[in-house]
């Protein structure tokens, strides 16, 4: 039987009604100040059971000091008023985090945060290098008094309604990834890039050789942040901090900005990529190994179908070093270069710079000269 024809019009209108007014709420504009004296008096809690890591970037961090500060519409924060009176947020954590980090208020697991100095800062970037004690005061002024929208569940409301509105909030739809982030919004700059990208991310011998991804990562983009991953690494390592995702995001303004583009190349560039995968698909083939050569390695230096982004980098930038010089119909050259890859995935020197935790500067230019020295002497 169908289960909604079993309930009566006036019963269902009855129920609805009857979550109505279960639910009390109200909305109130806070200053960010009041909300930092609130958090320091511990009429705000910030860090509830159910809440999320305060993980944000100090890029991600400093760009909403900055939007604050000039005044661009930010969503709004989502509280509980407990039987106490106190607050609690479900609901905005990384941002009221943000602004009580840069106030040198925040504590996280018992210990105060040394303040944040801004940093990539996109609009106004003479804000760069700034904490918040040297604001010019009329700055520190008008940061304190930006005002961010508060919607309350009041004390008064069906406790259930905590878990409820918790779960709508924060897994009411899928987060999106980093690169599905940049697909969306670098259409505002311009869209030659970004299909520049999505067009060679469908390229045979680049799929060949990242077949080993997952389809969850394909189907959240993966493979089209390896191509941006690429040129923005092959290009723009001297910018290369630690960041991976603001690193990446920052190139593809760069690239995309119709007002101050950087140098690409689109002709050159797509040739670059395309001959640099079909060597290692060649290479891969050469060695037995298929859509295994970016993973990782067994005990017995074995490559496995586990993609690693390390051997990735060490690979495809490496090889830019000979790229020129690489002769596809030299059977005595390819057979070089694939021992250089055979023996460097399972080098432990190469390893040394490639585990768990090595994705900042030095490490990454550590893998990538390990094969570009190598590929050399492969191909003199």
């Amino acid at each position: 039987m169908d289960e909604k024809a079993a309930v009566p019009s006036d019963q269902l209108i009855e129920a609805v009604d009857s979550k109505i007014t279960a639910v009390r709420t109200s909305s109130l504009d806070f200053s960010m100040n009041e909300l930092a004296d609130m958090y320091s008096a511990g009429e705000l809690v910030i860090d509830p059971e159910f809440q999320r890591m305060f993980r944000w970037p100090e890029g991600a961090q400093s760009r909403f000091i900055e939007s604050l500060v000039l005044e661009l519409p930010v969503p709004p924060i989502f509280l509980i008023e407990r039987e106490d009176r106190v607050y609690e947020l479900i609901d905005g954590l990384q941002r009221i985090s943000s602004y009580l980090h840069f106030r040198g208020q925040l504590v996280v697991d018992g210990e105060k945060l040394s303040p944040l100095i801004l940093e990539d800062c996109d609009i106004v970037s003479e804000l760069n290098g700034f904490s918040f004690r040297e604001l010019p005061r009329a700055l520190d002024i008008k940061l304190k008094r930006s005002y961010i929208r508060a919607e309350i569940l009041r004390k008064e409301s069906d406790p259930r309604l905590r878990y409820y509105m918790f779960k709508r909030l924060n897994t009411g739809g899928e987060i999106l990834s980093e690169q599905e982030v940049r697909n969306a919004t670098i259409r505002l700059l311009s869209t030659g890039f970004n299909n520049f990208i999505i067009d060679l991310s469908k390229n045979p011998d680049f799929n060949a050789c990242i077949d080993i991804i997952s389809e969850n990562q394909r189907l959240r983009r993966f493979d089209q942040e390896l191509a941006l991953r690429f040129f923005a690494f092959k290009n723009d390592f001297a910018t290369y901090r630690h960041d991976v995702a603001d690193f990446l995001t920052d190139y593809m303004e760069k690239v995309s900005d119709p007002e101050q583009p950087a140098q690409f190349n689109y002709e050159r560039e797509r040739a670059i990529f395309v001959k640099t995968f079909r060597v290692l698909h060649i290479i891969s083939d050469r060695l037995g190994i298929g859509s295994k050569i970016f993973g990782t390695v067994t005990a017995a230096g074995e490559p496995r179908g586990q993609f690693s982004v390390y051997h990735f980098e060490g690979l495809v930038l490496g090889l830019q070093a000979v790229l020129d010089d690489i002769d596809l119909d030299n059977a005595e050259q390819v057979d070089r270069l694939a021992g250089v890859v055979r023996r460097g995935k399972a080098d432990r020197e190469f390893l040394r710079h490639a585990g768990a935790g090595k994705n900042y500067r030095n490490p990454m230019r550590s893998r990538v000269d390990y094969f570009s020295e190598r590929f050399k002497a492969a191909v003199e």
